[in-house]
């Protein structure tokens, strides 16, 4: 048998879950290290995610807690892609990809993991990304650590 060890997801199995929002706890936060909270505008913020597709995999939220995309105001639209733009260019500039995917997924049957609080998903992509192990084994390998590479963001967009 393989096994892949991740000891950071101990936290989240255990964690309870039927509490609130977990994107509204990281908008009114102070901590955003331990949020993981990158950037912050006025109506939006975007941070790394905690489960993330692949390394350097970021969201970026509206601090209003809405479902839906149309209930969107311009305000909101406009700060959501001026900051994915920023946050793109920060992750050009630490680490390099090769592409993106950019996404929102609208309801569980699109994907979405959390419904209830609208999010656009910017993850980074390398021609080398997809090996054996998420063929194989269905399973994706994150090579370093979320705290380090919050460290590393963070250290380059203050600059």
């Amino acid at each position: 048998m393989e096994r892949l060890w991740a000891p950071w997801r101990m936290e989240y199995i255990l964690s309870d879950k039927s509490g609130g929002c977990f994107i509204c706890d990281a908008a009114e936060s102070d901590d955003d290290r331990a949020t993981l909270v990158l950037a912050r505008g006025r109506k939006a913020f975007g941070l790394l995610n905690r489960y993330p597709y692949n390394n350097g995999h970021l969201m970026v939220c509206p601090y209003r807690h809405l479902g839906a995309i149309e209930e969107l105001d311009s305000g909101e639209l406009g700060e959501i892609m001026g900051m994915l733009v920023d946050l793109k260019c920060l992750l050009d500039g630490v680490m390099h990809p090769d592409g993106y995917n950019v996404g929102i997924n609208l309801g569980a049957a699109a994907g979405a993991g959390v419904e209830e609080h609208l999010h656009v998903h910017l993850v980074p992509r390398w021609k080398s990304d997809t090996n054996f192990i998420p063929v194989l084994a269905d399973t994706k390998v994150i090579p370093q650590h979320l705290d380090e590479l919050w460290e590393q963001l963070k250290g380059a967009g203050d600059a």
